[in-house]
C-alpha cells in the first residue's frame, strides 16, 4: 500500500496533460505512397522554426508563401496543411488545395490559387494555427503532393476527398514543418 500515493500522483499528472492523439499527417497516409520526393520551403519561416504570428488566427490569418521543387511527372499539385498535435483522433486540417497547374512551383502569401477545400474549422480556404493557449508548440505540416493528373474533386471537398482521389497518383511529395505556440493567458 505504500505505492498508492505515488500511483495517485501519477494518475493526477496524466489528467492534467491534454490528450494529443493526432494520427497520421497526409504524407504518411497510404493514399500518398510514392518513392518520389520534393523539397518544400518558405521565405516566411525555416523548417522546424516558428511560424510568424501574421500567418495565424491571432494575426492576419493568411497563408504563408510556399515554394517547392518541380517534378517532371507532375500534371498538378496539391497542398495539405495538417496539425497532428491537436487533441483529436485525426490531424486538424488547416488548408486543402488541389489542381494547382504543373507549371506552378510556388504560392504567394495569402494565395487563393487552385481549388480551395474545406478545412477542419468548417470554412473554405486557409485557416491558420490557433492552438489552445496552454498547449506546448504545435507542429504544422505544409505538405505538397505532385500528382500525375488533375483531381476530380468538387469545389469545397475536404482532406479525405483529396486523399482518396490522390491514391495511386502521387508522383512525389514533400513536407515543411513549422511550429506555433499561442501566448499564455494572463
Amino acid at each position: 500500500m505504500r505505492f498508492a500515493p505515488i500511483a495517485a500522483a501519477a494518475a493526477a499528472a496524466l489528467v492534467a496533460v491534454p490528450a494529443i492523439a493526432g494520427g497520421l499527417v497526409s504524407i504518411q497516409r497510404p493514399e500518398t505512397a510514392t518513392k518520389g520526393s520534393l523539397t518544400v520551403s518558405s521565405p516566411a519561416f525555416k523548417a522546424g522554426g516558428p511560424i510568424p504570428r501574421k500567418y495565424t488566427v491571432l494575426g492576419e490569418n493568411i497563408s504563408p508563401p510556399l515554394n517547392w521543387s518541380g517534378t517532371p511527372a507532375a500534371k498538378s499539385y496539391a497542398i495539405l496543411v495538417d496539425d497532428p498535435d491537436a487533441p483529436r483522433a485525426t490531424p486538424l486540417s488547416h488548408w486543402v488545395v488541389w489542381n494547382l497547374p504543373a507549371s506552378v512551383t510556388m504560392v504567394a502569401e495569402g494565395s487563393k490559387s487552385g481549388m480551395q477545400g474545406a478545412n477542419s474549422h468548417g470554412t473554405i480556404g486557409y485557416s491558420g494555427p490557433n492552438p489552445p493557449p496552454n498547449d506546448p508548440p504545435h507542429h504544422y505540416h505544409f505538405q505538397v503532393l505532385a500528382l500525375d493528373r488533375m483531381l476530380d474533386v468538387p469545389a469545397g471537398g475536404d482532406r479525405e476527398a483529396v486523399l482518396a482521389a490522390a491514391k495511386g497518383h502521387v508522383a512525389a511529395k514533400g513536407d515543411l514543418v513549422g511550429t506555433f505556440q499561442a501566448p499564455k493567458p494572463g
